[in-house]
Parts: C-alpha cells; sequence; structure tokens
C-alpha cells in the first residue's frame, strides 16, 4: 500500500516496530549481562573437600539438596552469599549433617522443563518490556502531538465552537478589524447570495497589529461567530529538524481542513515560515523554511475558495514577509490590529471587567484616559491586578484606588515598602520630580501632570512624575516634542539649581530625550540643519522600531552635533523656567516630602498658589 503524503499507514506502523526494536536489546542485556552479575554476586560454587570442611568447623546451617547438586548456606554470612558444591554419593552425609544439627531440605523440586524455561526467561520478560515501551511511545505522542517516529503527521489542535468560547462580544477596541472579519463570518454562514452575485470569498486575511492587540482573539471569535470548525497552531510548528517535515505538515493540513470545510484555518506568528526569500542561499538560509512556504503557496493557489476555508493569519513583523504571500489570491486582505484609541480601551476595560466584581462608583473611562498607549492585554492585566489588590485588603469589590494602584504598578512596579532612602536622598529626588512637575505645567505644548510621587518602586525607580495627554493624538507637533524633551531634562536641572551637584538618578531621563531629538533629526524631518531627509529608517515598527541608518559616517558626526545642540537648548529652558519659579519649586518639594504623593488636583491647586499665570504664559 502506498502511503499518502501525512504518511498515516507508516506512522501507525513505525511506533510499533520502534517498541519491539527497544524491547529485544533490553532483553539481550537483562539475559546476557544483568542476570550473570547478579547470579555471580549471590552465587559461588566450592569444592566438595571444602564443603566438608566447613561442616566440621560448624559453620553451615542449612543444606538443600537438589537433583545434582548442594546448595548450601553459611551461618553469620555478612554477603548473604550461597555456597554450591556437586551431588557425589556419600552415605556418611546425613548422619553427619544431624550430628552436627544442620537443617537439611531434602524435598528435591521439579526441574523445569525446556518450554517453560523459554518462556519464563524469554517471552515474559519480553512481553513486559514490549508493554512498557508501547505505553511510553503513547504517552510522548501524546505530549509531543505525534508519535516518536511520526515527524511529518501535523500537530495542528482543532477548535470547535464549543472549545473556543468566543464571539465579536469578546472583542473590544476593534471596530475596524471586527467590521473586516464579520463579512468574511456572513459568506461561511450564507454562501449563496455571494456566489449568486458572482463574487469570491477571500482566500486568507492576514491580522497585523503589535503583541496584545488581540489578534489571535480576533481568529478565535471568527470561528466561534460563524459555527465552524477552527484549525489554529503557530508558524513554528511547521519548521522541523528534518528537512520536508514542514512542507508534508502543510499539505496535511489543507487535506484535513478540506475534509472539515467550510472551517477557519488559523496560523499564528506567519513570520516563523513567510519571510523573505531573498538572499534565502545566503547567510543565513534555511532550505526548510523556504520548502515549507513553497508549500504554503502552492495549497493557497491549489484549494477552491467556494468549498469555505478561511485562511487568517497574524504577524507583528509585516516587513518581513515574501512578497509571494501578500499578492491578491493568497493573503486578499491585510486587516490592521492596532492598538486601541480612548474609546477602545474603555471599551476592552468593560470587557474585561464584566466577570469581575466591580464597585458603582468605578470610573473606567478614568483609567482608560491613564493608560494611552496600552494594549488589549495591558489592560486585562489592570482589571486582574486591581482584583487581586482588593483581595489582598480585605474587600468584596475592585474600588477605584485599586485601579488607579494596578495602572501604576503596571508602569512602575509595586511599591517597595522596605526601601529606605536617607533624608538628603529623599530632598534629591523630591526636587528631581517636582522639577519635572513644575517645567511640564509651565510648557503650554505639554502633557497634564496625573501624579508626582517620591515612593520607590520596584522597577527601579525612586520616584516618578506622571502625565496624561488631554486627547489621544496621531500626529505630534515640533513644540510637542521639545516641551517633552525639555520636561524629561527638568529634574536634573533642579538638581543642579538647588544642590549644585548631579546625581545618577536622571539616566532614563537622559536617554529618553537623547532618542527623541535623534528622532527629530533622523526621522521626523524637525531639524533645520538637514531639512526634510530620512537619515534613518524604522523597522519592526510594531516591535519597538530598530533604526536603520542611512547616511555616512561624515553625516553621523553632523547628526550627533545637531542632536548635542538640542538637548543643550532644551536643558537651558528647563534650567530658566526653574530658576524663575524657584519658590514655587521650593514650596511644592515641601508639600510633596511632606505628603509623598501628589495627584493631579493637588499638583495644580499648588501651580495656582505658587505660579503666576504672567510667567507660565511666557514660556
Amino acid at each position: 500500500m502506498n502511503t499518502n503524503d501525512s504518511g498515516a499507514p507508516n506512522n501507525m506502523r513505525r511506533p510499533l516496530l520502534f517498541s519491539i526494536l527497544i524491547s529485544i536489546v533490553l532483553l539481550f542485556m537483562f539475559n546476557g549481562i544483568i542476570v550473570p552479575m547478579m547470579a555471580q554476586r549471590t552465587v559461588r560454587e566450592i569444592t566438595y573437600t571444602e564443603f566438608l570442611s566447613l561442616l566440621e568447623q560448624g559453620k553451615i546451617s542449612k543444606v538443600n539438596f537438589e537433583t545434582t547438586r548442594l546448595v548450601i548456606s553459611q551461618k553469620d554470612d555478612p554477603d548473604g552469599v550461597f555456597l554450591t558444591t556437586g551431588r557425589l554419593e556419600d552415605p556418611n552425609l546425613l548422619p553427619r549433617l544431624e550430628e552436627a544439627g544442620v537443617d537439611v531440605s531434602s524435598a528435591i523440586p521439579k526441574e523445569n522443563s525446556p518450554l517453560m524455561s523459554f518462556l519464563l526467561g524469554w517471552i515474559l520478560p519480553f512481553g513486559v518490556l514490549f508493554l512498557f515501551g508501547y505505553l511510553l511511545n503513547r504517552s510522548m505522542a501524546k505530549r509531543m502531538g505525534s508519535g516518536v517516529m511520526s515527524f511529518g503527521k501535523n500537530t495542528s489542535k482543532i477548535y470547535a465552537e464549543t472549545t473556543t468560547g468566543k464571539t465579536f462580544q469578546d472583542v473590544a477596541g476593534q471596530d475596524e478589524a471586527k467590521e473586516s472579519l464579520t463579512e468574511i463570518v456572513d459568506f461561511l454562514n450564507h454562501p449563496d447570495k455571494y456566489l449568486e452575485i458572482g463574487a469570491k470569498l477571500p482566500k486568507g486575511a492576514l491580522l497585523v497589529g503589535p503583541p496584545g492587540t488581540g489578534k489571535t482573539l480576533l481568529a478565535r471569535a471568527v470561528a466561534g461567530e460563524a459555527k465552524v470548525p477552527f484549525f489554529s497552531l503557530s508558524g513554528s510548528d511547521f519548521v522541523e529538524l528534518f528537512v520536508g517535515m514542514g512542507a508534508s505538515r502543510v499539505r496535511d493540513l489543507f487535506k484535513q481542513a478540506e475534509e472539515k470545510a467550510p472551517c477557519i484555518v488559523f496560523i499564528d506568528e506567519i513570520d516563523a515560515i513567510g519571510k523573505s526569500r531573498e538572499g534565502a542561499y545566503g547567510v543565513g538560509g534555511n532550505d526548510e523554511r523556504e520548502q515549507t512556504l513553497n508549500q504554503l503557496l502552492s495549497e493557497m493557489d491549489g484549494f477552491d475558495p467556494s468549498k469555505g476555508v478561511v485562511i487568517l493569519a497574524a504577524t507583528n513583523r509585516p516587513d518581513v514577509l515574501d512578497k509571494a504571500l501578500l499578492r491578491p489570491g493568497r493573503f486578499d486582505r491585510r486587516i490592521p490590529v492596532e492598538r486601541p484609541d480612548l474609546a477602545g480601551r474603555e471599551a476592552v476595560l468593560k470587557v474585561h471587567a464584566r466577570d469581575v466584581r466591580m464597585s458603582a462608583h468605578v470610573d473606567l473611562f478614568a483609567i482608560a484616559r491613564a493608560t494611552p498607549g496600552a494594549v488589549g492585554a495591558d489592560l486585562a492585566n489592570i482589571i486582574n491586578e486591581a482584583a487581586l489588590l482588593a483581595v489582598r485588603a480585605g474587600r468584596r469589590v475592585v474600588e477605584q484606588p485599586d485601579l488607579a494602584e494596578a495602572v501604576e504598578t503596571t508602569l512602575a512596579g509595586q511599591e517597595k515598602k522596605g526601601k529606605v532612602l536617607s533624608p538628603h536622598e529623599k530632598r534629591i529626588v523630591a526636587y528631581h520630580e517636582t522639577g519635572h512637575a513644575l517645567v511640564s505645567a509651565c510648557l503650554p505644548h505639554a502633557e497634564k501632570v496625573h501624579k508626582v510621587t517620591i515612593v520607590p518602586r520596584t522597577m527601579g525607580s525612586l520616584g516618578y512624575t506622571m502625565q496624561v495627554p488631554e486627547e489621544d493624538k496621531s500626529l505630534h507637533s515640533k513644540e510637542e516634542a521639545l516641551a517633552q524633551i525639555t520636561t524629561l531634562l527638568a529634574g536634573r536641572s533642579a538638581e543642579e539649581i538647588v544642590f549644585q551637584s548631579i546625581t545618577t538618578g536622571a539616566a532614563n531621563d537622559i536617554e529618553r530625550a537623547t532618542q527623541l531629538a535623534r528622532a527629530m533629526v533622523t526621522q521626523y524631518g524637525m531639524s533645520d540643519t538637514f531639512d526634510m531627509v530620512a537619515l534613518e529608517t524604522v523597522t519592526n515598527p510594531y516591535l519597538g522600531g530598530t533604526p536603520l541608518r542611512n547616511h555616512s559616517e561624515t553625516t553621523a558626526a553632523r547628526v550627533d552635533e545637531e542632536v548635542g545642540r538640542l538637548i543643550r537648548t532644551c536643558h537651558e529652558q528647563a534650567r530658566e523656567i526653574l530658576h524663575a519659579h524657584r519658590d514655587g519649586l521650593d514650596a511644592i518639594t515641601a508639600v510633596l516630602l511632606e505628603k509623598e504623593s501628589l495627584d493631579s488636583e493637588e499638583f495644580a491647586a499648588l501651580c495656582d498658589q505658587y505660579v503666576t499665570k504672567q510667567l507660565r504664559m511666557e514660556n
């Protein structure tokens, strides 16, 4: 019989043959090595003369008469070794044994037949070892998703509607993505109205977005809405040690999908197999990955979309995918799954708060405003952290302070209650954080101060100033970028003015300010020196972005000079603002030292009292 692509008949035989082979090897080792070694350690043969000598010395306690030998037990034998000697016709032996008080066993055991010896020595151990090997192989097959030797078998999991348990109601903050996927769901449920007009179902949809935005959740929600089988696996599941196994798994996956049609196939992290083939035979090439990709492209071209097989894939690295994978006819749609906006974050918080006992006075909109840039996974973690804080405090419902503390815990870590600062260090931290907050309050393009604290946190901060924008923005002006740099440098500036000394506490502020200044020069075209020249290109934008330099070493020196000029300008502006508001700086710092934390209302009241509107407008 010929095997198919998945190798099903061979996959059934191989574990059996493998178990038999291992059992035979272990059996020969047992009978040929272990048993003789055990026999050598427990039985020692002596001459008949030595036996009589031991009898005369009174060292024998028991003698067992067998057919051809005597088995002798010694008195006080610490090693428990049996002695054997040949059985001779000695009529005086029994009287001498009785006289010496030796226990004599006169029952002569029956000799096993050769057949019984073979069964007990070979067949029974073989059966036991075979059963052990077979059970071990089955256990490994369950854990690894395939048998020990079934390398080509597909390991994807099939989720029916009852096991996904997700619908579009469980997805919030992604209205545009849900709208694009709703059409696919409607086609799977009512294909006739689309086929009647001649429309074809998209073969594939690519979900693109940062980690944690809900790409996998969206795919499972599509399966739950469409009430069709859901094949889910990761791109790394296709890549194997042996060349050709990935391609075999792709064929097996699509064969299963056609049998279960209509259905949805979801490939998470498709960039693991879908990377561009440019330079594949150069440094870093991978023939196995390329064969797997070629097979995927072939299968997507080969199946009939009218059968209702939809391929969904997710990635946070769309820039590295092969162009052939993205052309129409394969992944027809590219669906962005971006970070939710303010309304989206509030909706996500409501979804995750459904199963948590919340107080009637909880304001989720305020939490959404305090978490700009957060993704769905971050917001789910905040809700869970708030519930844990409520339990820790002995409350039965989650209150607003629990949510606020959960936001701070997620951003800066938990409070370090055991961290004790000296009075001098505490003053330095207080002036540092007040410097950030005061300069931010004086700059018209800076974000609003939400909280100022000098309570140490587990992520390394001895204090921090939290700023929250009035509204979500997609575009940021040059003035806003300069205001952010000036605010970052204001903490160190306050230390210089008050203590005429500097500390290491501004390391993170300096790093962030330098990165923003360099981005203004090299990426945003916000420098008069270079005008609108792209000096750097950002790769992997969904994974934080890695700048790739597009200029020469000579230009790099000029870039460094321009970045340094921007930093010096903002640093000087921060010092000027703090000098002009020195009385306010001292007064607000004194209150901060007393209370250790100031919220937005308390800080705003202090600014209205100590910082004149005229000076604030001048800045």
